[in-house]
């Protein structure tokens, strides 16, 4: 109807110029008749653009964009030219992110594995969001634990327990100002103990047998929950889970590599998380290549294939494009190892604390995959892996974009299976961008990026290039971001503390690792995730 109304209002505007035309046949000339065709050319292009763009808001209102139709009257570059479907991947599920952008930095990860012993690993009451600074804990220094043991609990949850990643004894309690506890450190022991659960529930069991049994296994803390991003709360029920089976960000971990020879957990642990929701588990695959076959021959789930650039791997895009949440309706997350995590609890009856992490980035000598434990040392792991000792570098608990920067002598963080190292850019640089003798990641056109191909990799280091400036409209957040949110108006309302516009333009679906691509391409230099976190608190406080 809307689209109706528009065309009659256009044909309305369109009868003067006809009439002045008919008038002017006797005696005008050429130029005339040229120039009312361009005029009428115009208005149908002005037509047919508002309306395919009503269409095309229409279809997102109601969500049937997401079944992979067009519903656009212009065809779009890929209604025209087909891309190749690769095997396996579902066309009528393939979700299409048209922005984004990836960032190619030296120093991937190589797609091998390698053990790396470490000596010990901590768990930081920090890393797990609105959590009290001081927990309750349940042991002494002194104490020894086995993998899967009560260390502390949130005093506001206390149903929801924090374990032992691996077994040992507890050499430290690092506190920091006002004695919040900072890590609880655990020395490892040579032969690994587990703690054992000789009765595991059924699957056909009752829903809350489930849950009483991974709270107290210690394997609840791997499930969290949008809004918020917090620690998945035992007394809510989702209206769906959903797992990302591969990470767009900079220099990522392969997951296909990092779940080989889990198939058996994997598809256990999705079993498990299908009894917690009324609703579906959502698996994301990536549409860019043929799925591997752990994640392809997943069942009991609903497959979805997203194909873009960063952030495209991000949970939170394919929430926003599959079922958007809201502050009355909550989804469930979970990573692939937590998942195989929660399989290898129902498959053994014991706490599975191992993971495999992407050592990555340039001032790595070998970039590789190290299979090792949750929330390892750091020292351990860099030990004899820098290229160059001496130089300035600085280490992320996570990837470049939104991992959290660490001390040498500190620990991975509990949900992170990434480490990498980027120098240190404490340099000035003369001239700055008048002078862009290096490539440099970038999505300026004053770089000239696009002559280096897109398989380029490079060269990055911390130096921000630039100031914290004044935060103006550019447009380059929504360039970068694939959701139908203005970030910058929502940067602006959390700014203003403006409670009902952060509710209206989206704050509940972001978190900080979907709006971090923005801060990359920020003219602005401002910090769009310390904001977001600020806002999103300040929401979760009220209730």
């Amino acid at each position: 109807m809307r689209i109706l109304r528009l065309s009659g209002i256009a044909l309305m505007l369109c009868v003067p110029a006809l009439g002045y035309s008919q008038g002017a046949v006797s005696g005008s000339n050429l130029t005339q008749y040229l120039l009312l065709g361009i005029v009428l050319s115009l208005v149908l292009v002005v037509i047919f653009m508002v309306a395919n763009s009503f269409l095309g808001l229409e279809a997102r209102m109601t969500g049937a964009d997401r079944t992979g139709k067009s519903f656009a009257i212009i065809p779009g570059r890929d209604e025209l030219i087909p891309s190749k479907i690769p095997e396996g991947v579902q066309k009528d599920r393939i979700i299409t992110l048209n922005q984004g952008f990836d960032i190619n930095l030296l120093g991937q990860p190589a797609h091998e594995i390698e053990d790396k012993m470490v000596t010990t690993v901590a768990m930081q009451p920090a890393n797990f969001i609105g959590m009290s600074p001081l927990p309750k804990l349940a042991v002494n220094v002194g104490d020894t634990v086995a993998a899967g043991d009560e260390l502390f609990y949130d005093k506001k949850i206390g149903r929801v327990k924090y374990v032992a990643p691996a077994s040992g004894e507890i050499i430290e309690i690092r506190r920091g100002e006002k004695r919040a506890i900072l890590e609880v450190v655990i020395l490892l022991d040579k032969e690994q103990r587990q703690r054992k659960y000789e009765v595991v529930p059924p699957l056909e069991g009752e829903r809350q047998a489930l849950v009483d049994f991974m709270l107290e296994a210690g394997v609840w803390p791997m499930l969290r929950q949008r809004p918020y991003n917090t620690v998945a709360d035992p007394d809510e029920t989702p209206k769906g889970i959903f797992v990302s089976t591969f990470d767009t960000a900079p220099q990522a971990p392969d997951l296909a590599l990092v779940a080989q020879g889990h198939s058996v957990a994997f598809q256990r642990g999705l079993d498990v998380l299908s009894k917690l929701t009324p609703g579906r588990v959502h698996l994301g695959l990536d549409g860019t290549s043929t799925p591997p076959t752990i994640f392809a021959n997943a069942f009991g789930v609903e497959k979805h294939y997203f194909r873009g650039k960063h952030p495209a791997g991000n949970v939170g895009i394919h929430i926003h494009h599959i079922d958007p949440v809201d502050a009355t309706q909550v989804v469930w997350t979970a990573g692939v190892q937590d998942v195989i995590a929660i399989g290898e609890l129902f498959l053994h009856g014991a706490f599975y604390g191992g993971r495999v992490i992407a050592l990555a980035g340039d001032e790595f000598e070998r970039p590789r995959h190290l299979r090792t434990y949750m929330c390892a040392s750091i020292a351990d792991l860099i030990k004899g892996e820098l290229a160059y000792p001496d130089k300035d570098v600085r280490y992320i608990s996570g990837d470049v974009l939104s991992g959290v920067q660490k001390a040498g002598d500190s620990y991975l963080n509990f949900y992170d299976d990434q480490l990498t190292s980027i120098e240190e850019g404490n340099y000035f640089e003369l001239f700055g961008w008048l002078l862009p003798v290096d490539p440099r990641p970038s999505r300026s056109g004053t770089f000239p990026n696009k002559l280096f191909g897109k398989d380029y990799q490079y060269k990055a280091t911390t130096n921000s290039h630039g100031e914290q400036r004044a935060f103006v409209v550019t447009g380059e957040y929504e360039a970068v971001l694939p959701m139908d949110i203005l970030p910058q108006h929502l940067m602006k309302a959390i700014m203003a503390n403006d409670f009902e516009r952060m509710e209206g333009l989206g704050l509940y679906e972001l978190v900080e690792e979907d709006i971090a691509i923005c801060e990359f391409a920020c003219t602005s230099k401002q910090p769009l995730q310390r904001i977001l976190r600020q806002g999103l608190d300040t929401m979760r406080a009220q209730g």
